[in-house]
C-alpha cells in the first residue's frame, strides 16, 4: 500500500528539485558550474528516487521530466498567434546600407542603434507559457502553423521548464534556434561508427531531425541546445522598450540568450562585428551563416512593419558563400512538368559545409556557355546555407578542352525535336505525353494546393506510370484497389485510401484543377483569377488573347500560354477524359460591375487607410465598375495611399502613376 509523503519528504524533495534546477541552469545556460558532474548526478537520483517512490511529488518543471515520453502516432499542429516571419537577406555592406536607408526614409528619416546577434544554423521554434510553466512548444513550420513538439523541447536542458512567475507576464511566448552543438554532432556520429550505423550529414540536419522525433526518448539521447532571441507578450503595462532590453529581461526569466550579442551605435560597429564573426564562426561550437541585424527600438519597429513576409526592421547579413573546386564529370538533362529541359552538373563528389554535393544546377544553356564549362573541367562550386548547389565558374585555363556544350536537339526521353520560343531561354519538348514530362505533371497533379490527393507520392507516381496504369491525367480516375494493392509496398489498406482520395479530388474547386493541369506560367493565383472570370474549364478553353489580356494581373506571356495549352490535341483528350469521370467544376463567375464613376480604371491600394480597411475599398472599386489589382504597373491607373505606404509608392513614383490621398478617393467614389 503507497504511504503518502510526509512533510519531511516534501521538503526534501522541492529542496532537491531546487537544487537541481538551480546547478542545471548554471551549467547549461550561463556556463558557470557550482558542482562536478559526480555531486549533480547524485542529488539528481535522489530527486528521481524519491519521485518514484511518492510520484505525486512530481511536476511538470522537475528535471527529471526530460527524459522523453513513449512514442506519438504524429505531432499535432500549433498556430502561432503572431507569424514567425522569415528575413531578407543582405550579402554586402552595400547591402546593409540599402536596408538601413529604405527603413531611414520610411520614418522621416530616423537614425537607428541597432542589435546584433549571430545567426545560428537551427531550427526556428516558438515556446509558449502560461503562469510560469512551459505550455506548448512549436516548430517554425510554414510561419503560420507549426508541429507540436513540447514533449521534445522539454528534452532540452537549456529550455527552462519554468520561469519565475512574479518576474514574468501570466502568458508569454519566446522565440529561438534549437542546434546541435558541433561537438554533440560528432559524439553523436562517433556512436553511430562504433555501431555500424551510417552517419549524418551535418548539425543542422540532424539537430532537426532530433526534434522531429516521434519519440521523444531518442531526442532526449542528443545533446540539443537552445538559443532564445525574442519574445512576446499578451499584457499591458509589461513592456521593455527595446530589443536589448529584452533580451536582458529573457536573461533574468533564465533564458540561454547567446552572450556575443552586442548593441551597435552606427553601420560601421555592425560592419566590425560582422568581419570579426566571419574569422570567429569556425570556433565556436555551433554553426553560424551570419548575424543578423535587428533595429533596437521596438517604436521604430512597429513603424517600420512588414513587407510580405519579412521584417523591415531586421536582416540576416549573410557570411560568403562556401565553395569547393572539383570536376565535372557530365551534364544531364531534366525533363520538368511543363517541358522544359533543364541541365544540370553531375560532380565528382565533394563535400562543401558538412555536405556531399554530386550534382548542381546549371539553369540553362546560356548560363553554361556564359561561364564556359565543358565537360571534364575543374570548377568552383558554390553551396550558400540551404540554397541549391550551383556552378560559379570553370577553373581550367588550358585551351585543348571537350567541346562546347550544346543543349539536344532531341527531347532525351521521348526523341522528339525540341524547341525554343523567341525570346526565351529554355528549350522544351513539345509533345505533352512525353513520359518524363507526364511523371513531373502527374506529380503536380496530386499535390497539396492543387487535386491534393493524399498518398499519392514520387515513388508511386512512377510506379502507376511504369506499370502502365496511368498514361493521362483522366487514368487515374479508372484505378481501383486490385490494381493499386503491391505497387510500392502498397498494402490494401493504404491501397484504399489512395483510391478513396483520388475519388474525394473530383469535387476540388475550379482553381484547384486550372492550376493543377500544368499551363505553363499559371500558378495558384493565376487560377484564382482565371476561376473568377470563367465559370468551367470549357469556357477558359474557348478564351481569346483578347479576353484574357483584359483580366487584371494576365499579362500577354500568361495569356498567350493558356491558349496555346486548349490548342494542343493531347490536352484535349486528357481535359474530356477528366471531364467524362467527374472532374468538371463549375463555379459562380463573378459579374462585372455595372457601369460607374470608376468603369474602365484599374487601382491599387497601399498602406493603411483610416476609414475602410483595404479590402473594403477594393471591394467600392470593384462595385462601382473599376478594377482593384495588388501591384503597381504600366496599366495601373491610379494608386491610393494610405498611411505607411512602401515599396507599391515608390513603384508608382517610378512609373509616374497617379496618386490619390484617402479623401481624394473617396470623393472620386461620389461622382
Amino acid at each position: 500500500v503507497h504511504m503518502p509523503a510526509d512533510a519531511k519528504v516534501t521538503h526534501r524533495v522541492a529542496e532537491l528539485r531546487m537544487l537541481a534546477a538551480h546547478h542545471s541552469y548554471l551549467y547549461h545556460i550561463v556556463d558557470q558550474p557550482e558542482v562536478s558532474d559526480a555531486e549533480y548526478d547524485l542529488l539528481f537520483r535522489e530527486l528521481r528516487d524519491l519521485e518514484n517512490q511518492y510520484p505525486e511529488l512530481v511536476t511538470p518543471d522537475s528535471p527529471t521530466q526530460r527524459v522523453g515520453a513513449p512514442p506519438v502516432d504524429s505531432f499535432g499542429t500549433v498556430v502561432h498567434p503572431v507569424p514567425l516571419l522569415s528575413l531578407g537577406n543582405a550579402f554586402s555592406f552595400n547591402d546593409l546600407q540599402a536596408w538601413a536607408g529604405r527603413a531611414s526614409r520610411l520614418v522621416d528619416g530616423a537614425t537607428f542603434d541597432y542589435v546584433c546577434e549571430p545567426k545560428i544554423d537551427g531550427l526556428a521554434v516558438a515556446l509558449t507559457y502560461e503562469d510560469g510553466l512551459l505550455k506548448t512548444g512549436a516548430t517554425r513550420g510554414d510561419g503560420l502553423r507549426g508541429e507540436d513538439v513540447t514533449q521534445n523541447i522539454r528534452t532540452i536542458k537549456s529550455a527552462p521548464l519554468s520561469v519565475p512567475k512574479d518576474k514574468a507576464p501570466r502568458r508569454f511566448e519566446v522565440r529561438g534556434e534549437v542546434f546541435l552543438p558541433i561537438s554533440g554532432f560528432q559524439r553523436v556520429n562517433k556512436e553511430r561508427a562504433e555501431a555500424g550505423l551510417p552517419l549524418y550529414a551535418n548539425p543542422r540536419n540532424t539537430a532537426a531531425g532530433s526534434l522531429r522525433q516521434l519519440d521523444s526518448r531518442v531526442t532526449a539521447s542528443r545533446p540539443l541546445d537552445i538559443f532564445v532571441y525574442a519574445l512576446r507578450w499578451e499584457e499591458d503595462g509589461w513592456k521593455p522598450p527595446s530589443h536589448w532590453d529584452t533580451l536582458q529581461a529573457l536573461k533574468e526569466l533564465g533564458f540561454k540568450v547567446n552572450a556575443e550579442i552586442r548593441r551597435c551605435q552606427t553601420l560601421d560597429e555592425v560592419e566590425d562585428y560582422y568581419r570579426v564573426w566571419v574569422e570567429k564562426r569556425e570556433s565556436v561550437d555551433y554553426g553560424v551563416d551570419g548575424i543578423v541585424v535587428k533595429i533596437n527600438d521596438f517604436e521604430m519597429q512597429r513603424r517600420l512593419g512588414d513587407v510580405g513576409r519579412e521584417p523591415r526592421w531586421a536582416i540576416a547579413y549573410k557570411f560568403p558563400p562556401t565553395q569547393e573546386a572539383t570536376r565535372l564529370l557530365d551534364i544531364g538533362i531534366n525533363v520538368g512538368r511543363t517541358g522544359s529541359l533543364n541541365p544540370y552538373a553531375v560532380l565528382e563528389p565533394v563535400e562543401i559545409g558538412g555536405t556531399t554535393i554530386k550534382l548542381a544546377t546549371l539553369h540553362n544553356e546560356d548560363d553554361i556557355r556564359r561561364k564556359d564549362l565543358r565537360i571534364g573541367d575543374r570548377v568552383l562550386v558554390e553551396r550558400a546555407g540551404d540554397v541549391i548547389p550551383h556552378v560559379v565558374k570553370s577553373l581550367e585555363t588550358d585551351p585543348a578542352r571537350g567541346p562546347e556544350f550544346s543543349m539536344p536537339a532531341t527531347c532525351p526521353v521521348s526523341g522528339d525535336p525540341v524547341v525554343r520560343e523567341p525570346g526565351e531561354a529554355m528549350y522544351y519538348c513539345p509533345n505533352a505525353a512525353c513520359p518524363a514530362q507526364f511523371f513531373e505533371l502527374l506529380k503536380h497533379f496530386a499535390r497539396r494546393g492543387a487535386m491534393d490527393i493524399d498518398g499519392m507520392g514520387e515513388s508511386l507516381a512512377h510506379a502507376l506510370i511504369e506499370a502502365d496504369l496511368v498514361l493521362d491525367l483522366g487514368d487515374l480516375y479508372a484505378l481501383n484497389v486490385e490494381q493499386v494493392v503491391g505497387l510500392e509496398r502498397l498494402a490494401e489498406k493504404s491501397a484504399e485510401n489512395l483510391i478513396a482520395a483520388i475519388q474525394a479530388s473530383v469535387s476540388r474547386p475550379l482553381a484547384r484543377l486550372v492550376f493543377a493541369i500544368g499551363i505553363r506560367h499559371v500558378g495558384s493565383e493565376t487560377a484564382k483569377l482565371l476561376a473568377q472570370r470563367y465559370p468551367n474549364i470549357d469556357a477558359l478553353g474557348h478564351a481569346t488573347l483578347e479576353e484574357l489580356t483584359e483580366i487584371p494581373g494576365i499579362g500577354p506571356k500568361i495569356a498567350e500560354s493558356i491558349v496555346a495549352y486548349f490548342q494542343v490535341p493531347k490536352n484535349k483528350e486528357t481535359l474530356a477524359k477528366l471531364k467524362a469521370v467527374g472532374v468538371d467544376p463549375q463555379q459562380e463567375v463573378q459579374q462585372r460591375a455595372a457601369p460607374g464613376p470608376l468603369t474602365g480604371l484599374t487601382f491599387v491600394v497601399t498602406g493603411r487607410l483610416e476609414t475602410m480597411s483595404r479590402e473594403e475599398a477594393e471591394a467600392c472599386i470593384r462595385d462601382l465598375g473599376g478594377s482593384a489589382t495588388a501591384s503597381v504597373s504600366k496599366k495601373t491607373d491610379y494608386l491610393v495611399v494610405g498611411a505607411e505606404a512602401g515599396s507599391k509608392l515608390r513603384k508608382a513614383e517610378q512609373l509616374g502613376t497617379a496618386q490619390l490621398t484617402e479623401e481624394q478617393f473617396v470623393e472620386m467614389m461620389k461622382r
